[in-house]
């Protein structure tokens, strides 16, 4: 009998994965893909965020911002491509600027290196964004996370991929997990499965008071020279009643520059693209209360985003918001994500990461953005717990 499964190779479980093996565990991590970071972890924009947008006293504050600095110092150690750039939060007219200020206070009682300015400075930083006033995050990053997965892996060892969950069996003192090909035995459970985190949770037996509601982001790449007019990271003020950042600019390490996201709700769990439908996920999310709630609530926003994703126009026009000089044949359709936002039974967007234990079983039912980031740190979280 092994001592903790983890159930999913993105940068959660296997950081989990690599913290228990430090421990002393022997862990084995079953991942359903042909290969680690298939999903989340490896379709995002590469950001090492600040923990400048997240609530004073939330997991995601504190986790961030040690998880920043333990995912800096792991890449440094490994030879992970990382730097840490900063990046700008833009207001471009007067009604943002009072949630650019509650940003900036936010920020600064997390502990995060930033500085509020004005336009002069902003022009220094970013010579060709618009904007009245900024937050300059020193903090911010950009980092290679594939290629973090891919060293994690090799670190904590016992990766079984192709290896999709079927069956769980608590059972008193070990529990029992099936795949289409071998049955493992643990001690303990980490529920690390992303995009059907709350569906493993409840084959193990728990009855969680969330539904995971799959939202896709469409990401562009820049010419070169679109790309010239932006340096690091270019951000939006946040609407603080989404746990979306808005469409920003993002030069990666390889010094590819990229915009995006929207956030259009997906028609399946690993809806990538529009065609992706899978009538058993829409079924799902129809039938939850939760989901209707939140599509009651948010309909005005959803239009919105929609008519980014199937109109270009609309998306230029918002990007053009921080960099005016942005033409429609500047952008290249590019990959995208699909974010698994939990959504609770009141038709809320759960903003915080989420993390509980039924019997043997810990599950990490909510670890959006910036889960990546934070992965590090989340990982020892559970590490404790287990």
């Amino acid at each position: 009998m092994i001592d903790v499964l983890v159930i999913g190779g993105g940068i959660v479980g296997l950081s989990t994965a690599w913290t228990l093996t430090q421990r002393g565990a022997r862990v084995v991590v079953l991942e359903k893909e042909s290969g680690v970071a298939r999903h989340q972890s490896g379709r995002n924009s590469g950001v090492l965020h600040s923990g400048i947008y997240y609530r004073p006293s939330s997991l995601k504050a504190r986790l961030c911002v040690e998880g920043r600095r333990q995912m800096e110092a792991f890449c440094e150690e490994h030879a992970i491509p990382w730097r840490r750039c900063g990046k700008v939060i833009v207001a471009t007219d007067e009604r943002e600027l009072p949630r650019l200020d509650d940003l900036f206070d936010r920020g600064r009682r997390n502990g995060v290196d930033c500085e509020r300015i004005g336009a002069a400075a902003l022009h220094e930083l970013e010579p060709r964004c618009a904007g009245i006033a900024a937050i300059h995050v020193r903090d911010a990053g950009v980092v290679d996370f594939r290629a973090a997965c891919a060293r994690l892996a090799e670190l904590a060892g016992g990766v079984h991929t192709g290896a999709e969950v079927m069956a769980i069996e608590p059972r008193s003192d070990s529990v029992r997990v099936m795949t289409r090909s071998e049955t493992f035995e643990a001690g303990r459970v980490v529920n690390c499965g992303g995009l059907y985190s709350d569906r493993i949770a409840r084959m193990a037996g728990s009855v969680p008071p969330l539904r995971i509601v799959p939202f896709r982001g469409e990401y562009y790449d820049l010419s070169p020279r679109a790309a010239s007019l932006c340096r690091a990271l270019i951000y939006p003020v946040p609407d603080p009643a989404l746990p979306f950042l808005g469409v920003h600019f993002t030069r990666s390490v390889d010094d590819a520059v990229h915009c995006g996201p929207n956030a259009v709700p997906a028609f399946s769990r690993e809806g990538y693209r529009r065609r992706d439908i899978r009538l058993g996920d829409m079924v799902e999310m129809a039938a939850y209360r939760g989901a209707r709630k939140a599509g009651r609530r948010m309909w005005r926003t959803a239009i919105a985003e929609l008519a980014r994703s199937f109109s270009k126009r609309a998306f230029v026009r918002a990007a053009r918001r921080l960099i005016p000089e942005i033409d429609a044949d500047d952008l290249s359709p590019a990959r995208s994500g699909v974010r698994a936002q939990a959504v609770g039974e009141d038709g809320s967007l759960i903003d915080d990461f989420v993390i509980t234990t039924h019997g043997r079983v810990l599950n990490v039912l909510n670890a959006p953005s910036p889960a990546a980031t934070a992965a590090l740190a989340i990982a020892d979280v559970i590490a404790e717990q287990v």
